[in-house]
């Protein structure tokens, strides 16, 4: 090589070194651009590396194939085993699960039965990752500690905080939560800590956080959400940025200074934001998390696109939410139970119990996705009573009830859950107890709309024992928490609930009934924006819209407003 090239050399292996991917990816791209002149193993894998990092993942899988051949001429089967297992990592997320299962067989072929060595790590953590699949967990585990001696052995901190990332997943599985999350800390210590390379500190957040919503981890996921998105603020080497974000519109021939796992974990930080009571900005990371996403993490953009379509939904945007849930499904996730939530929103009920039924029915192990176990039986317990199935719900509830145990996330669901089913049992002072104990738990756990949505059925189980004062507060902090968020069929129902429960004669003869379905006829209500937030069918509204128009003698829905407003309805 002619000086120059070994400088050019030299210096893209020091990029690679500080993680500088896009300097090291000039460099490198550069110098094997001439065909005159012929990269080492080791170089071609910085260069695929670099690639991926820099977003071109087609032009890393090419230069990790021509690593594994040069690895395999020099007779390095650790480097050829490694090469092997990535290639398996790539073309999964590519989805290309042949090509991915070859590469795999290839790296066993090229580790198996070999003298420990770190790169056996990445082979245990699939072997982990397949038993936890097929539910073998004692293999998982087996796996997991397998890991683990490897990775003490290699004295690498990457290897061992992943391996403890691994064991707690399987844990948790088992439901020996404790344990897990223990791990769970340690592993993120040294991440947080910034004690990891970027490759394993991207994984170790994407996947922490993954697990933290599955195991209903609230307060772990904000706190790891906020330093995942620090860590990914461009330029990312970790320290907050108060630029605007950067999308990936580079051409191919441009690399990019943009972190990779940002779009990842930009939409776990969706599903924090939304829970949080922060719709608009939950909307717009949605967004932007669609646009940041690499090609072989479309998963993120699907749980991104769902989470704007629960905001939409719940802001009474029925046809966006629609859309954004179209939009999820198309990349690959069953959007349920926000779905079928939306289906009781536009009255069809059947629908909407058909939703949340088959999504339970095609759920596999609950234990891996303890969250979205517990917001399908949530659903399936609002869609039953929205039908008048009060077996249904009570079923749907206790088994949330059995599936929380001391988690607060799930606490606060299954109290809520019950609570609803108690008040439709014509139970009130057990609905009183339950729905208290859940606004409680939501209230410290800071989620409001959830809080908002318990209010109003404590407004109702007071009504119920005559405690009209207690009923109206909660009716009216309900709906300062509806109208801050922009929840506009619930804060209508909310204000036709708290001044139909004033206790006074109607003018025109009206009934308390005619009454809440003519104040959401002058808010605007179409019929079935009543019909939903009423809970009565539209042929219901309909037919007290007829006997509204006849007592007042009005023809048309101005007309009723008008009188609304002129006996102070409104």
């Amino acid at each position: 090589m002619s000086a120059p090239t070994i400088d050019r050399i030299t210096r893209a292996r020091d990029a690679a070194a500080r993680e500088s991917w896009a300097e090291a990816y000039g460099l490198l791209r550069a110098d094997d651009a001439h065909p005159s002149r012929a990269l080492t193993a080791d170089d071609l894998t910085i260069l695929a590396d670099a690639a991926w990092w820099s977003g071109h993942v087609d032009e890393s899988v090419t230069a990790r194939l021509r690593a594994h051949a040069a690895y395999v001429a020099g007779g390095d089967h650790r480097g050829a085993g490694l090469a092997s297992w990535w290639l398996s990592y790539e073309y999964e997320g590519l989805g290309r699960p042949a090509a991915a299962s070859g590469w795999l067989h290839r790296a066993h072929h090229h580790l198996d039965g070999r003298p420990p060595c770190p790169e056996q790590c990445f082979l245990a953590w699939t072997d982990a990752e397949e038993a936890t699949a097929r539910g073998d967990r004692a293999a998982a585990l087996a796996a997991t500690r397998r890991m683990t001696r490897l990775a003490v052995r290699s004295g690498s901190p990457d290897l061992l905080a992943l391996s403890r990332q691994a064991e707690a997943r399987v844990l948790l599985a088992e439901g020996r939560r404790t344990e897990a999350l223990a791990l769970l800390d340690d592993a993120m210590c040294a991440v947080t800590a910034g004690e990891l390379s970027g490759m394993f500190t991207g994984w170790l957040y994407c996947l922490a956080l993954t697990q933290c919503m599955e195991a209903a981890d609230f307060g772990r996921a904000v706190e790891w959400t906020n330093a995942a998105m620090e860590w990914c603020a461009p330029p990312w080497t970790g320290r907050p940025a108060d630029a605007a974000p950067v999308t990936v519109t580079a051409p191919v021939t441009a690399p990019s200074d943009e972190n990779p796992f940002r779009g990842v974990c930009r939409a776990h930080r969706v599903d924090v934001l939304d829970l949080l009571g922060a719709w608009a900005l939950a909307e717009a990371e949605a967004r932007q998390a669609c646009r940041e996403v690499p090609v072989d993490c479309l998963e993120s953009a699907a749980a991104a696109y769902y989470a704007a379509g629960d905001v939409q939904r719940r802001q009474g945007r029925l046809e966006e939410a629609a859309a954004s849930y179209a939009h999820a499904h198309e990349l690959g996730r069953i959007p349920q139970p926000g779905l079928a939530l939306l289906r009781l929103a536009q009255g069809r009920a059947e629908a909407a119990v058909a939703g949340v039924d088959l999504a339970l029915a095609c759920q596999g192990d609950p234990r891996h996705d303890v969250l979205g176990r517990a917001r399908l039986l949530a659903a399936r317990t609002e869609v039953a009573l929205a039908v008048r199935d009060v077996p249904g719900a009570a079923g749907a509830a206790g088994e949330l009830e059995v599936l929380a145990g001391d988690v607060p996330l799930l606490r606060a669901m299954a109290d809520t859950a019950r609570g609803a089913v108690a008040l439709a049992e014509a139970r009130p002072e057990p609905a009183l107890r339950l729905l208290r104990r859940a606004l409680g738990g939501w209230l410290e756990l800071r989620v409001p709309y959830e809080a908002a949505q318990v209010r109003m059925l404590l407004a109702a189980a007071d009504r119920t024992v005559g405690d009209e004062e207690a009923a109206r507060l909660e009716l009216a902090a309900a709906r300062a928490v509806f109208d801050r968020l922009g929840a506009v069929p619930d804060a209508r129902r909310a204000a036709a609930l708290l001044t139909g429960g004033t206790r006074r004669r109607l003018p025109g003869g009206l009934t308390a009934r005619e009454a809440e379905v003519l104040r959401l006829v002058a808010s605007g209500g179409t019929n079935k924006d009543i019909a939903h937030a009423l809970v009565i069918s539209e042929h219901t509204v309909a037919r007290h819209l007829n006997n509204i128009f006849a007592k007042l003698g009005v023809g048309s829905r101005s007309a009723a407003t008008a009188y609304a407003c002129a006996h102070d309805l409104t």
